[in-house]
């Protein structure tokens, strides 16, 4: 799942970027708003991260303008702009949530995690696929109904192709939910962490498969007892 940060402080952008890694999340930061519309243009996210106070305006001025490139699109505001005049202002400009700084990292992470929960209100149902169950709301995987623990990239993988189980999922698809505009991506990395998973989910016992389709993509579907496809 991919988020958008647009904050201009660095020292601050690196604690918020690393901190979605560590979560799963492919994590795009942007010091400005022109570049945070060009990179609403040319990727999906869930979710962005929004500073108000940015070298070239406000951001609470190109809210519309998100929400028309993505509809989609939660938007949560992160700022020292703190008077309450200016959180009502930030609301009203469609924010779905308004944090002020300084902030707890923990928090942030919790109010991403409620905002990703109730797209139009409602939180999405938890995907089982044989003994897997995902949780795409709280980004949570499970096997026979015990936890696993998945590396930031696994865990990005495994929400992309759960939430399209039975459907190939394109490689160029996949290595935009997996890796971050500042990732170095050597042409194989997608293959490694593919085959991680599938060895991984094996040796779960998850009764899953994750097939390939050569040059096209990859598969999530219930595993069969005589074939399995490999990367």
């Amino acid at each position: 799942m991919r988020v958008l940060l647009i904050e201009d402080e660095p020292e601050i952008a690196r604690v918020i970027v690393a901190r979605l890694g560590r979560s799963g999340f492919a994590a795009d930061r942007v010091g400005r708003i022109e570049d945070a519309l060009v990179a609403a243009r040319t990727q999906t996210y869930a979710l962005t991260v929004l500073d108000r106070r940015l070298p070239d305006g406000d951001g609470v001025d190109i809210i519309a303008e998100l929400r028309r490139l993505q509809p989609g699109l939660r938007v949560l505001v992160l700022t020292a702009c703190d008077r309450v005049d200016e959180r009502i202002t930030g609301l009203d400009a469609g924010a779905d949530d308004y944090m002020t700084k300084p902030f707890d990292v923990d928090e942030l992470m919790a109010r991403i995690r409620a905002s990703l929960r109730r797209p139009g209100g409602e939180p999405p149902p938890a995907i089982e696929v044989g003994a897997l169950r995902f949780d795409p709301g709280r980004r949570e995987l499970s096997v026979a109904g015990a936890p696993v623990l998945l590396h930031k990239r696994e865990l990005a993988l495994i929400d992309a192709l759960a939430r399209n189980a039975g459907r190939v999922v394109l490689r160029a698809a996949l290595v935009e939910e997996v890796y971050g505009f500042d990732d170095d991506v050597q042409s194989n990395a997608l293959n490694i962490i593919v085959s991680r998973l599938r060895r991984r989910l094996e040796e779960l016992g998850a009764g899953v498969d994750i097939h390939v389709a050569r040059g096209v993509g990859y598969m999530l579907c219930k595993g069969s007892a005589d074939s399995r496809d490999r990367a």
